[in-house]
């Protein structure tokens, strides 16, 4: 697999994630403000994202996540879209998911 672009709304940001990274992973390693508290330990679930298109392109939950998703969302912002972005991994291009708070790395000083 090659790397897998994701569109995050509502800012349309287009993010490029390794093979085998999580969506959370690639936005830190490539300067992007991502909203969390546990940093990728699938325990806050502040990472979290609806999946709002392209859901094909996603790798299925892992117990790990679908767990934390369970037991530490709050049922009101739960629906059958919700991923957590610290473990939502791409099999392709083509997947749009919204998140709000999520920045873009700073401008370079010049």
């Amino acid at each position: 697999m090659t790397v897998a672009r994701v569109v995050v709304e509502p800012a349309g940001f287009t993010i490029d994630v390794e093979p085998g990274e999580s969506l959370a992973d690639a936005a830190w390693r490539q300067g992007y403000r991502w909203p969390t508290t546990c940093w990728g330990k699938a325990e806050c679930t502040v990472c979290a994202v609806v999946v709002v298109g392209g859901a094909e392109a996603t790798l299925p939950a892992e117990d790990e996540e679908t767990g934390a998703l369970r037991d530490r969302m709050p049922r009101h912002l739960r629906t059958t879209r919700s991923r957590l972005a610290c473990r939502l991994r791409f099999r392709e291009d083509g997947a749009v998911v919204e998140k709000r708070g999520v920045r873009p790395p700073p401008e370079p000083a010049g």
